[in-house]
């Protein structure tokens, strides 16, 4: 790698999961210490935290929120139990609005118990949307579905493709409800670029999201999200193919995965944003292109369709 070609991190976010071993503090002082300007949340340890609190940090530290996760899970076909998902949801919705950030992923959920009726629960995930849809958009958040790859069909999410997910957000309006593009999940689907074209056109691309494919997968498959470069996807034809399509929002690197928990996480950090650079955009990915050496990390603009989309933290209601 070589110090004399930085390459631009202006548009990179880690998401929190990539290095769960460390507290939101130190997640945050990592990435200004790195030049990142973004960070991906997760709700779990955001409300362990505080959410005003986990704002007020991350925002007094000069960064931007690009995503929370998640939201979700509508698939249940009993009353009940979808009465509490749609409340939960409006909870997560009020969380990212008051994070800053103007994107919650939402992962759909699988298959009810005992059921086998795929279309079945796509229609309730697209219910769903209908009644949280304009709650989100007063609230200056939108949707995001996020296609999963198709062996979490069963359990997790019943949208498996990018098509489908275009297909359930393109009843929408794509101020309420856009798609994940995840490298991990969408890298095998030969019918990905056409639906990332014509996502991009629509202006529904509301995250992009990188990982690596890597074999075997693990025990349970949940925690395959490989470090950059480890794995088989063309991550630069990603990332060309993605900003051809018009995006020019972050770009967030989401890794799940044992073998880098186990290790120091600044560590893990410092690796990611090289990784970053050397294999995505094929530079140094060394503070300088963004920010100069023990400067501030400038907060990422929004993922908005448009370039006159206002940055991170500022008010969109």
């Amino acid at each position: 790698m070589s110090p004399h070609a930085p390459v631009d991190l202006s548009r990179l976010s880690i998401n929190q999961m990539t290095v769960k071993q460390l507290s939101l503090p130190q997640l945050v002082d990592a990435c200004v210490e790195s030049g990142v300007p973004g960070v991906g949340l997760w709700r779990e340890p955001v409300r362990a935290y505080g959410v005003e609190a986990a704002a007020r940090l991350v925002r007094d530290a000069g960064l931007g929120v690009t995503t929370l996760c998640r939201g979700g899970f509508f698939t249940t076909a009993e009353p009940h139990a979808r009465v509490r998902a749609l409340d939960d949801n409006r909870v997560a919705i009020d969380e990212a609005a008051a994070l800053g950030t103007d994107t919650l992923v939402l992962v759909s959920g699988g298959l009810p118990e005992g059921s086998r009726d795929l279309a079945g629960a796509r229609e309730r995930v697209a219910d769903a949307l209908a009644e949280l849809g304009p709650y989100a958009r007063a609230r200056g958040v939108r949707l995001a579905i996020e296609p999963l790859h198709p062996m979490y069909a069963s359990d997790r999410c019943v949208v498996s493709t990018l098509g489908q997910a275009l297909e359930l957000a393109e009843r929408f309006p794509a101020e309420e409800v856009g798609v994940v593009v995840d490298t991990y999940h969408l890298w095998w689907d030969d019918r990905a670029p056409a639906a990332v074209a014509r996502a991009g056109a629509g202006g529904r691309i509301h995250s992009f999201q990188l990982a690596d494919w890597i074999t075997p997968l693990p025990a349970g498959v949940l925690t395959g999200r490989g470090q950059l470069g480890d794995g088989v996807i063309d991550l630069p034809g990603w990332y060309e193919r993605v900003d051809a399509a018009g995006y020019t929002g972050p770009v967030e690197v989401e890794l799940f995965n044992e073998g880098l928990w186990g290790r120091e996480g600044v560590e893990v950090l410092r690796e990611t944003v090289e990784r970053f650079g050397e294999v995505v955009l094929g530079g140094a990915a060394v503070p300088g292109g963004s920010v100069a050496p023990g400067g501030s990390a400038q907060p990422l603009a929004s993922a908005g369709p448009t370039p006159a989309a206002p940055p991170f933290g500022s008010s969109v209601r």
